[in-house]
């Protein structure tokens, strides 16, 4: 037989990775070590187990959408498609996804769960309500100790003193989490019936944030009667709460922002309010004043005292002549 060059079985040999499905959309898990990213953006490190290490790249475009690089030791999932690296003749994945090692399970029940409910019109936004303009009551449902709670507080006091706020505590992360919000909300419901309220929890991992993908928190939230604010981690960060919710906020402060209306938006109001008062006031003295003139002029004309004036200046007249005859 001929012998094959180098190239030509090792295009032969990527032309069969290529064309096989399983290899071109695949998950791989391993811990990462050999991580560099150089100045052109793209990463390169390598995902390895306890008998075998996989090389793999991604490239720039796919690594801005990381929201944090790996680091030597992270145990993750790389999702891409093996293709051969000519110069070096071996294999690797071009990644184009990672994510931390049993996020993906998760991530599952996420997707599912929001299907359900989609399917059943929890996230529909005609059943939305309102944000009150001007709330007199807020109710908030976080952590009594975690900064989520100052940052709100700061907001508010800062925004709009006039509103009374009522904390109702609840654990925001754990097994508990979950009945703690539920039971919180029906609180502030039954107990309290504040214009709105606020549901809120400083950022973390899938695992962190997981109480607010659970179905009781999601069903609460469509059921209460006071509209619900989810202000939950960053901006980044989109849980089952935020559907189900009257409206997202990206984080707590945002979620603090979108309750209260700001001193000097009032103030603008208030004098574009006064403004137009006087304008109707002025309007409708000059309308009044216009309409008494226009009655004191037909009431002289229906006047009796004209006829009277009338009626002597005749009598005068008759008298004379009956004189003179």
């Amino acid at each position: 037989p001929v012998p094959w060059t180098v190239t030509e079985l090792t295009n032969h040999l990527r032309d069969l990775i290529e064309s096989d499905n399983h290899t071109q959309d695949i998950w791989v898990r391993g811990e990462v070590s050999n991580l560099s990213q150089p100045g052109s953006g793209h990463i390169y490190f390598t995902l390895k187990d306890s008998s075998s290490a996989l090389r793999c790249v991604m490239w720039r475009n796919a690594a801005l959408r990381l929201v944090s690089v790996p680091q030597n030791g992270d145990e993750i999932e790389v999702h891409g498609a093996i293709s051969i690296y000519e110069a070096a003749g071996q294999y690797q994945l071009y990644a184009d996804q990672l994510r931390p090692l049993g996020e993906g399970a998760l991530y599952q029940e996420f997707l599912e769960l929001k299907l359900k409910l989609e399917s059943e019109g929890l996230f529909d936004p005609a059943a939305k309500q309102p944000i009150p303009e001007i709330p007199q009551r807020i109710g908030i449902i976080t952590s009594p100790t975690g900064a989520a709670l100052q940052d709100i507080l700061n907001t508010i006091k800062r925004r709009f003193t006039c509103a009374k706020v009522i904390l109702a505590p609840s654990a925001v992360q754990g097994s508990e989490a979950p009945l703690g919000i539920v039971t919180a909300l029906n609180q502030l419901n039954n107990l309290v019936e504040p214009d709105v309220i606020l549901l809120a929890r400083g950022g973390g991992s899938i695992e962190d944030l997981w109480a607010f993908n659970d179905e009781r928190v999601a069903r609460a939230l469509a059921a209460s009667e006071a509209p619900v604010i989810c202000g939950v981690g960053h901006e980044t960060d989109f849980t089952i709460a935020d559907f189900t919710a009257d409206l997202r906020a990206p984080t707590p402060t945002a979620a603090a922002e979108l309750a209260t209306p700001h001193r000097a938006e009032l103030s603008a109001i208030l004098e574009d309010l006064t403004l137009r008062m006087n304008q109707v006031i002025s309007t409708r003295l000059n309308t009044n004043r216009t309409e008494i003139r226009n009655q004191i002029n037909l009431l002289a004309l229906r006047s009796p005292r004209g006829r009277i004036r009338s009626g002597r200046q005749s009598l005068d007249e008759l008298s004379k002549r009956i004189r003179l005859t």
